[in-house]
């Protein structure tokens, strides 16, 4: 299990909050790490921090917007004074609507695409000099197995997180030397509680969603801990520029 061991290292989550981020934050603390719950919102990051803290774990918040460059510039700044180092990264941090592509607004495009690919592109930027620096460190994006199977009314989502698994390639091919991996995981539609809202307003939509998942389920934020804790320990040193695809099978089919 040594393999897996990640006690000390300093691991930045955005959209670490709620859903996903949340579930990987808690994740990634429960192995030894010390969780820095970085989100949009203060208040929410502050509670996620204080319930990871109150199971025995090692959390922190900062509050970040990552479409802006100076927030995110702030953001590192303040983990390398108060921890010295910032050892992992996961960029969770999203945003979806869904209607037909002849629907769209330019502010929406602007909004998915600002969120979803710009916000990868600048806390990977930013965070990334701090480890060229030290010559290490693990990058884990959060893409969508919808940058590979296509779903109805989620057209500029799917090219957003097309983005984000190509920008991830990209990332490893030239921070590889660096001793820098750089890996992204793809999850299927996961029942958070934004997306139960959701199907919960759309039945016919999560019947739909259900039938394109040869497990037969949609994914929970917990079935992607397992891919995070290994994209962040030594158990993936030599593995970079992939897309983990943690899907029920959607990509079979």
């Amino acid at each position: 299990m040594d393999l897996f061991d990640i006690s000390g290292r300093v691991a930045i989550v955005t959209g670490g909050g709620r859903g996903i981020g949340f579930a990987l934050a808690k994740g990634l603390a429960s192995c030894g790490a010390v969780g820095v719950i970085a989100d949009v919102n203060s208040e929410r990051a502050e509670e996620a921090a204080a319930m990871i803290r109150s199971e025995g774990f090692q959390a922190k918040w900062i509050a970040v917007d990552v479409t802006k460059r100076n927030s995110v510039q702030d953001m590192v700044t303040q983990t390398m004074e108060e921890s010295g180092q910032i050892d992992i990264l996961v960029n969770c941090a999203g945003t979806i609507v869904r209607k037909p592509i002849e629907e769209f607004t330019d502010g929406e495009w602007d909004s998915i695409m600002d969120v979803n690919l710009r916000g990868v592109f600048l806390c990977s930027q930013i965070v990334g000099k701090e480890m060229i620096k030290r010559k290490q460190g693990k990058i884990i994006n959060i893409s969508s197995n919808i940058a590979q199977v296509l779903q109805p009314h989620r057209g500029v989502y799917a090219v957003s997180k097309a983005g984000v698994s190509h920008l991830t390639k990209v990332m490893a091919l030239e921070w590889a030397p660096y001793h820098i991996n750089v890996n992204a995981i793809a999850p299927a539609p996961t029942m958070t509680d934004l997306n139960k809202k959701y199907f919960d307003e759309h039945p016919e939509d999560l019947k739909e969603r259900l039938r394109s998942i040869p497990m037969g389920r949609l994914g929970d934020p917990q079935d992607y801990v397992g891919a995070a804790i290994f994209l962040a320990s030594r158990a993936s040193d030599f593995v970079t520029g992939q897309t983990i695809f943690v899907d029920g099978g959607s990509i079979l089919i």
